[in-house]
This record gives C-alpha cells, sequence and structure tokens, in this order.
C-alpha cells in the first residue's frame, strides 16, 4: 500500500488543468476551464474543470471527481493503479506499505513480468542500435523498409539476437528469473531445452494504454518455410491479445482530440501512418476484430473508420468487424484501399494532407457499402436480393440507439427500395428474437426509456434523496462557517455556532443521521474533525480513497451556474449563498426532518391495515399516539417552512 505522506504529495503535484489536458483540449473560461466530455460524444463543451477546487465535472453525462479519479476511469485504472501513474508524470518515488504474503503473493507476479518485459524490451532496443548484429540485420530491415530513425525510436522497435538462447542468457545474468521469462513467453524450456522465442526476429513491443510493455511481436527475417513469418507472445496474466490494441499508448491523445480512430490490421501499417503524420490509428494486430478491441476504442472516440486492404480477405475482414463496432453504439465507415494497396504501402506512397484528402472522400458509411457491395452479386435474383435485405437489417439491428437505427432504415429504404415499415418489422422480429434468446426481456424498440438526467448515478449516490444531497453540500463547503451565536453558561463572550456543529447536532439529537453509506462516510468523518480548524473538507472528500465518496463530493461542489457580469456591471445584487446561510441551513435541515416524518408517518398508516394481526387493542393505540405525535411534529415544521410543499 502506498504510505499517506506520498499520497498527498501526488495530490498536490497532480494539478487538474494539467492532468485532464493531456487529454481533452481546454479553453479557459473565466476562472474555469472548458472542453468536449472525454468520457461521451458531444458537439457542445460542457465539461468543465476548476483549478480552484481541483476537480472536474460533466454536466453532460454526469462524471466527475479529481485529478485521481479522472486517470482512473480515462485510463481503466484502480486507485493505486492511478496514483502510481501521476507519481511517474511527476517523477514522485513511490512508498508503498510493507504488504502481507497474500497481498504480495497476487501482485509480484503480474508485475514481476511486466519488469521482465520492460528489460527485454531495452535489451532488444540496445542490440538493435548498438550491437553489429542488429545494425546489420534489424536495423537495416527497417531502414529498408523506409521507417526513419525516430519512428523505430518512437515505438521502441528492436532486435532479438540469432541463436539459440542469448537473449535468456543475458536476462538470468542480470538477475532476471526462469519462471517469468517463461510466463511472459520470452523463453520456451522443455527438461533441460532452453531457447528464446523470438531468436532473430526484429521486435515490435506492444505497450498497454498506460504506456507499459506487455507483450511482443516478432517478424523473422531468414527464409524459413517452417516457421511463421510474424510470431506474437502466448496469451498470460498480463496480456491477452484480444483485449490489446497495437498503438493504443501512442494514439490515445490524438484520438481524443480529433475524435476519430483509424483501425488497421498490422504493425507496420500503424507505423506507416505515423511516419506520415496520422498518429490516431490503432492496429488489431492480424487478429479478428474483437468486442473489448472495440471498448478500448470507445473510451477515447465513438468514430471509427476501418482502413483494410482492397483485396477480397480485405473486403471480408471489413464486412465482420462493421456489426461488432455497431453493436458498441459506435459510428463506422469504411475504406477500402486500391486493388494491390494496403495502408503501409499506400501511407509510405502520400503525405498527411494527401492521406487525409483521399480517406474523407472515399470512406464510406457502412449501409453504402455494405449494400453497394452486395448488390453486385444479386442482380435479377430475387431470392438473392431477399439475403441482402435480411444481412443489410441485422447489421441495422445491432445499433443500440433507437434514434441512429431509424435514420439507418430510413436510409436502407431508399438505397434497396423497400418500404420502410417493412424494415422497421423486420428489425422488431429480430430485436424480439433476441430478446427471447436471451431472457425475454421487451426489445428497445418497444420500450419507453427516460432521458438520462445529467447526474451521478443512483449506485453512485448511495440513492440520496434531494434533502440528504442539500446537507451533505452545505456541510462540505461551509462546516466552519458561523452560524449563531449562542450564551455561554461560564463566559461572557457569546459562543459561535458553526453550520457543521448546526447540522451534526440536529441530526445527532433526533437520531436523523441515514444509514446511507455516502452520507455516513461524510457526516461521521466531518464530525470527527469539526474541532480541527485546518480541516479542509472540499479537499479531503474530493480526494477521498472512496472513488464514491470523492465523486460525490466533487458532483457537489461542482457549479454549474456562475452570475452574469452584465446583471453586476449593471448595478445589479444577488445575494450570496454564505451571506444567507443563517436562513438556508436551517431551512434545509427542516426540509429534511418534514420528509423523514412524512415517511415514518407513512409507515405507520401502512402498519394500521394489519391491525387485525396485532395482540389487543394496545397496539392500536400505540400507532394511533405516535401518528398523532407525528402530525403535530409536521404542522410546527411545515409553518416554520411557510407551507412550503416537499415533494
Amino acid at each position: 500500500m502506498i504510505d499517506h505522506a506520498t499520497i498527498e504529495r501526488i495530490i498536490d503535484a497532480a494539478q487538474i488543468v494539467d492532468v485532464v489536458s493531456d487529454f481533452v483540449k481546454l479553453k479557459r473560461r473565466g476562472v474555469n476551464y472548458l472542453g468536449n466530455c472525454p468520457f461521451h460524444n458531444e458537439k457542445t463543451p460542457s465539461f468543465t474543470v476548476s483549478p480552484a477546487k481541483g476537480i472536474f465535472k460533466c454536466f453532460g453525462c454526469g462524471k466527475g471527481g479529481n485529478s485521481v479519479n479522472f486517470i482512473m476511469e480515462h485510463e481503466a485504472l484502480t486507485y493505486p493503479e492511478a496514483l502510481k501513474f501521476l507519481a511517474r508524470k511527476y517523477q514522485i518515488d513511490v512508498v508503498e506499505k510493507e504488504e502481507t504474503d497474500e497481498e504480495k503473493q497476487q501482485k509480484d507476479d503480474r508485475e514481476s513480468m511486466m519488469i521482465v518485459s520492460g528489460f527485454a524490451q531495452k535489451y532488444f532496443t540496445r542490440f538493435l542500435w548498438n550491437e553489429d548484429e542488429g545494425k546489420a540485420i534489424g536495423l537495416s530491415y527497417f531502414r529498408e523498409r523506409g521507417f526513419r530513425d525516430d519512428i523505430v525510436r518512437k515505438f521502441e522497435l528492436g532486435y532479438c539476437p540469432d541463436g539459440k538462447n542469448t537473449f535468456t542468457m543475458a536476462a538470468q545474468k542480470e538477475g532476471y528469473r526462469m519462471e517469468f521469462l517463461e510466463k511472459t513467453g520470452l523463453t520456451i524450456q522443455r527438461d533441460d531445452w532452453v531457447r528464446d522465442r523470438f531468436s532473430g526476429r526484429v521486435m515490435f513491443p506492444i505497450h498497454n494504454v498506460a504506456g507499459r510493455v506487455i507483450a511482443f511481436g516478432g517478424r523473422i527475417l531468414k527464409e524459413d518455410p517452417k516457421a511463421a513469418k510474424y510470431l506474437n507472445s502466448p496469451e498470460s496474466e498480463i496480456y491477452h491479445k484480444s483485449k490489446v490494441l497495437y498503438g493504443i499508448f501512442h494514439a490515445k491523445r490524438e484520438i481524443s482530440r480529433i475524435d476519430k480512430c483509424f483501425l488497421v490490421e498490422g504493425y507496420t501499417d500503424v507505423l506507416s501512418l505515423h511516419q506520415s503524420g496520422i498518429e490516431n490509428v490503432v492496429a488489431s494486430s492480424g487478429t479478428a476484430l474483437t468486442a473489448d478491441q472495440i471498448r478500448l476504442i470507445r473510451r477515447f472516440t465513438l468514430n471509427v473508420t476501418i482502413l483494410y486492404d482492397g483485396d477480397e480477405a480485405g473486403i471480408k475482414a471489413s464486412l465482420r468487424g462493421i456489426d461488432l463496432v455497431l453493436e458498441e453504439g459506435m459510428n463506422v465507415k469504411v475504406l477500402l484501399l486500391p486493388q494491390g494497396e494496403d495502408p503501409d504501402s499506400f501511407a509510405r506512397k502520400h503525405s498527411a494532407t494527401e492521406l487525409l484528402k483521399y480517406i474523407s472522400e472515399n470512406e464510406t458509411d457502412f449501409i453504402q457499402f455494405k449494400t453497394k457491395l452486395l448488390l453486385k452479386t444479386t442482380e435479377n435474383d430475387p431470392v438473392a436480393r431477399a439475403t441482402l435485405i435480411k444481412d443489410v437489417i441485422r447489421s441495422v439491428a445491432v445499433i443500440p440507439e433507437s434514434i441512429t437505427r431509424a435514420v439507418y432504415i430510413r436510409e436502407c429504404s431508399r438505397l434497396l427500395n423497400v418500404e420502410e415499415a417493412v424494415l422497421y418489422n423486420e428489425v422488431r422480429r429480430i430485436l424480439r428474437t433476441r430478446a427471447e434468446k436471451s431472457g425475454g426481456s421487451l426489445p428497445p424498440e418497444l420500450v419507453v426509456k427516460p432521458k438520462p438526467k445529467p447526474v451521478i448515478d443512483v449506485e453512485q449516490k448511495g440513492d440520496l434523496d434531494n434533502e440528504e444531497l442539500e446537507l451533505l453540500r452545505f456541510l462540505l463547503k461551509y462546516s466552519h462557517y458561523p452560524l449563531f451565536e449562542q450564551d455561554m453558561e461560564h463566559s461572557d463572550q457569546p459562543g459561535i455556532i458553526s453550520v457543521g456543529d448546526f447540522i451534526i447536532g440536529q441530526l445527532n439529537e433526533d437520531e436523523l443521521v441515514p444509514d446511507k453509506h455516502v452520507f455516513r462516510v461524510i457526516f461521521s468523518e466531518i464530525a470527527e474533525r469539526l474541532q480541527d480548524e485546518s480541516f479542509q473538507a472540499e479537499r479531503y472528500f474530493t480526494h477521498h480513497s472512496d472513488n464514491q465518496v470523492s465523486q460525490l463530493a466533487s458532483d457537489l461542489l461542482a457549479e454549474k451556474w456562475i452570475e452574469s457580469k452584465r446583471w453586476t456591471r449593471g448595478g445589479g445584487h444577488t445575494e450570496k449563498e454564505h451571506e444567507i446561510l443563517d436562513q438556508l441551513v436551517p431551512r434545509i435541515v427542516n426540509e429534511f426532518k418534514l420528509r423523514k416524518i412524512k415517511a415514518m408517518h407513512m409507515e405507520l398508516e401502512q402498519q394500521l391495515t394489519g391491525i387485525d394481526h396485532m395482540d389487543g387493542e394496545s397496539g392500536l393505540f400505540e400507532i394511533l399516539a405516535k401518528i398523532q405525535n407525528l402530525k403535530k411534529i409536521e404542522k410546527y415544521l411545515s409553518e416554520k417552512l411557510g407551507s412550503r410543499a416537499i415533494i
């Protein structure tokens, strides 16, 4: 575990604007910064970063938090992993507490494999640039392929020396254990027989999203009909090829900035496009596109253009991937390159400007692409044409967003010359069939869904009602603010009752503290620290180790509305919240109490329906007496609130 002092250093160093601007283009607006949210697709910026509070908040999708939360969400990391990510960015040494044997066992193998992979990359890269064999074979190959030295260095390419176990011996000499050389697939061992997996191959390190090397691809250079041209690391604890995209670490920032991703097939396709100046590109590394790979892209953009070879194999590969991309709710286009070209060869012949122009002029919406492609084979064949229509509509049916489906159905109707109603019926049939197979729930077409509110999910806010949220907001912002003066029994000087004193005292006195997790955490930890004048509730809770707490705190502290400068220039005055706390705080406490009293009243009324099951009349009279007392309290609170309706 990372010690508290190190966490504080990381949080202090990780300024929110600096962290977020690595992934989002921000523009200054007053005291805050504004940009397009990286977590959902939007055209009008609603993503706000507050350097003063050290938090971000999107008023479109509701996500919010501090710099650590942002890295956790954006990079799909745990809390400790996000802290280490930021520590590396700011060159802070991470000091961790001693872990238990069980904790060490869970983490050591994975981390050891990461370390071994990192060593291997450095070894292969050094061998490529510094050793005669590496320069004569490996570096010469890359240069003959037309790759500049800066691209070779950027992707940390290398060369594994030819020989039985040259690399393995070097790794063991440096203290790396055979156990982890085997687990990463770098070394193959059979009884007394040991050999390097990638012997005599040029090496393409595969990085995860955070930039750590997790596997390798190796290309053989000598003629050997028995050996595979490309060889990848085997599946391991740190590498699952179906969940990895080659180049994602180098492309993620540009994908977010441009809001578009180019998807290609191989390592050299990525390198050539980068060399041409196009960096928002990743590769499926020769494997069939998977749902996990698509979700990885979806973290950075909803827009994908698939670039494949212009041959029959490339066309079939495009068709296989389209439905998977659509199913994730993404916008997909397809670009088939000229016959005989692949992204690698085509990129080496054109500049970035020429490439982008060609892509924009030739990329095709998947409906047009699939329809025109399949129509060629269905001329004068009604049965084949009907099959084509079903094939295209099956692709449309996987789209999760009903509005997008409707747009595509209209386009299909136009291209295929089929009435929209017929296509809608086919989509509904497909959706019903799929729903029945998956458990019988209604298909999306037949379900009216309420428009999602741009707030934190119910799970995140712990199902808190409005009054509970307001109480927490006042505690977070104003717990130390003076609220009332109170005569002291043994002093001539009046005592000061703070906002925190008042709220905590009122709820504890009436035993009305909610049992909900997030409320309990914030309420109890403020109560414990209320006498500490140096305690800063805003900073403490927005950087809380409980992600649910820090996200809620950030959401409550984010201010969407600011006072109009035109209004203040005209001499108008609006009372600031902190100026009228003596009115607002008692009111929200009373509103909270009134809601709780009404809930208790309703519960007792419901108990009356089961009075026949009670033991004698004593139970009845007890409930009626409680209801009478609650009515008196309701009346008292309603009068204090000015008969304001509580919903």
